[in-house]
């Protein structure tokens, strides 16, 4: 049972470089999908419905910017568009599916790069989320955070560490919030199984780095630690094209939907 996640940046452009194909073919019981800059009535049928999903949309108030989707083949239980704070849900963040066995976050975390105002922002949204799920685990929930993360936790997660230490994505500041995250017992699924350096998801277009592998690790499953032996394998697919992004997953055991 394998859930995926994949930040298109853009699904209309996605849809024309075969991301449609890609889901018939690899079939996975869920996909997230982050940064898909549209309305949902700027989609065709062929998006939204024509291919075996169920399809859940959070957009931004602002056209073609941020957005989410999520793609369940299974309908699940309960699904929560946005976190309930008026900030940040009007950017399109996030979406929330609970399933038989857990509640799924499909999240776009915000980019710090811009100014001092969107590194707050971006600090903030972590700050805000982390209560949120702890509570649900707290509650006897297994929560699984998926997502672009927009942030490389350690120096193995990037291929230039040493030159990026004052770029949002790799700041002190930003890192400390996913040891905050660790620290409350959330796992990094890919992590937790894969040891290996030159691992990344993640690409800037400008430099033509993917062919060099100069990337970044930001796409990531976290998951709460005792669901963590519910969980067979994580993985990075860097040999799907399509965006500066490539997907990320993680495989459950049989019965963890």
């Amino acid at each position: 049972m394998k859930l995926y996640s994949w930040n298109v940046n853009g699904i209309r452009a996605a849809e024309k470089k075969g991301f449609l194909d890609w889901l018939d073919q690899e079939q996975p019981e869920i996909v997230c999908i982050q940064e898909t800059k549209a309305q949902v009535e700027q989609l065709s049928s062929s998006l939204i419905e024509d291919h075996g999903y169920y399809t859940y949309w959070h957009s931004a108030q602002k056209k073609g910017y941020s957005s989410v989707a999520t793609f369940c083949k299974k309908e699940p239980h309960n699904i929560q568009i946005g976190l309930g704070l008026d900030r940040f849900d009007a950017e399109g963040r996030v979406l929330i599916t609970e399933h038989d066995n857990f509640f799924l976050y499909n999240i776009y975390f915000p980019n710090g790069q811009k100014d001092e105002i969107r590194l707050k922002y971006k600090l903030d949204f972590y700050d805000e989320l982390l209560p949120i799920i702890n509570e649900q685990v707290d509650n006897g929930a297994n929560v699984i955070v998926a997502g672009d993360w927009n942030t490389a936790h350690h120096a193995i997660d990037l291929a230039r560490p040493k030159e990026n230490e004052k770029t949002s994505g790799f700041m002190p500041i930003e890192r400390e919030r996913l040891d905050t995250y660790e620290s409350h017992g959330w796992v990094d699924t890919f992590r937790h199984f894969h040891p290996e350096p030159n691992r990344y998801s993640w690409w800037s277009y400008r430099t033509g780095a993917r062919p060099r592998n100069v990337g970044w690790r930001i796409d990531y499953f976290f998951v709460n630690e005792n669901f963590i032996d519910e969980i067979l394998d994580a993985d990075i697919h860097d040999d799907i094209m399509g965006s500066d992004h490539c997907p990320v997953s993680i495989t459950l055991k049989d019965g963890g939907l």
